[in-house]
């Protein structure tokens, strides 16, 4: 390849600048997390989320042609960066301790969440043209930001079951579990709503529980366990 073709602008297409807007969101999740600002940081998941969910949409609208894999690339990394290290650091920072065991046991939960990220988005990108199969095998990795950033807005977040959920979801991604796609139409339109009114200050709170947010945590958590229960 000569050195003139590999200039960066070669390579970026409209579908890349979403992709880079989900690690924005990811890596300004991280700063609020580190300055205590969790429902800001939960919300930017949330919406790192929103933008991943459409940069293939827009890569297949606007004929993408990426025969290197410049965009699957960017995509992963963004991803990495995301809901892997995104809810890693929201976990670390938002639990506080003066227990050195358990500030052990946060810190090991957190890289758990770090590595199996890594490993499920690696293999991912290994067996996409090579396994033929509809849906994913080992929970989205999405979905771990999606279930932290619910729980925590949800009002009900409790320490010791969000490293339990970490733990368990973390384990999920790198299972040979397999997850169907999202096809579910209806569902897929009440989330979009669920989430337009957790971003929005819309006043959705009851008895200090979001009700919003807690509602799609039990879909996630649905998702989740149902497909468990089938393997």
């Amino acid at each position: 390849m000569e050195i003139e073709k590999i200039n960066i602008q070669n390579f970026l297409a409209i579908s890349d600048f979403v992709s880079l807007l989900n690690m924005s969101s990811g890596f300004l999740s991280i700063i609020c997390s580190i300055n205590q600002n969790f429902e800001l940081a939960a919300i930017l998941m949330i919406i790192a989320i929103m933008f991943d969910s459409i940069d293939g949409w827009v890569a297949r609208k606007t004929n993408r042609q990426d025969s290197l894999g410049f965009g699957k690339n960017i995509d992963s990394l963004s991803d990495a960066i995301s809901f892997g290290a995104a809810p890693a650091v929201f976990i670390y920072t938002s639990i506080n301790t003066t227990s050195t065991l358990l500030q052990s046991i946060v810190i090991l939960v957190s890289l758990l969440i770090v590595v199996c990220g890594v490993l499920r988005l690696t293999r991912y990108n290994v067996i996409a043209d090579h396994v033929n199969i509809s849906g994913f095998i080992g929970f989205p990795i999405p979905g771990i930001s999606l279930i932290i950033a619910t729980y925590y807005l949800s009002g009900l977040y409790n320490t010791y079951i969000a490293l339990l959920l970490s733990i368990i979801v973390s384990l999920l991604m790198i299972s040979n579990v397999k997850y169907p796609k999202f096809s579910n139409i209806p569902i897929i339109a009440i989330s979009c709503i669920l989430i337009i009114l957790i971003i929005l200050p819309i006043p959705t709170v009851l008895f200090n529980i979001n009700i919003p947010a807690l509602i799609l945590l039990i879909f996630c958590l649905y998702y989740l366990l149902s497909n468990l229960i089938k393997k």
